[in-house]
């Protein structure tokens, strides 16, 4: 059986995987620690953010408006990125906003390194 779309109920009886993509962003020297940076791929605006050795996914879009959150502070510490336009703060992690005004989180990616690539796994 050839699966085109899935739905939850097919999915969850085991009948069809989820399907999903991965996307090569960049490699990972070239985004540096403290960084974010934009990718728009198959139709998603992503930040994508470095954290020492770690990095981070997030839609590029603070929830609270359109406006891109990879122009934005990044807060090393708290593991946080803060929307440049009025302040909001989401986790990196979740993507959940930790600051008003934004009340509603972000969608976040799995991330997978390498020495060549850093991807992200789109939905």
């Amino acid at each position: 059986m050839r699966c085109t779309s899935v739905s939850l109920s097919r999915w969850a009886a085991g009948r069809c995987p989820p399907v999903s993509e991965t996307v090569a962003l960049c490699a990972p020297d070239d985004l540096a620690s403290g960084e974010a940076r934009r990718f728009d791929v198959s139709g998603h605006r992503i930040a994508l953010v470095r954290i020492g050795d770690a990095f981070y996914a997030l839609d590029d879009e603070c929830s609270h408006e359109d406006y891109s959150l990879s122009e934005g502070e990044v807060w090393p510490e708290e593991c946080q990125i803060e929307c440049p336009r009025h302040g909001s703060t989401f986790d990196l992690l979740t993507g959940e906003p930790c600051s008003l005004p934004a009340t509603q989180p972000v969608a976040t990616y799995k991330v997978q390194v390498d020495d060549v690539a850093v991807a992200v796994v789109l939905p």
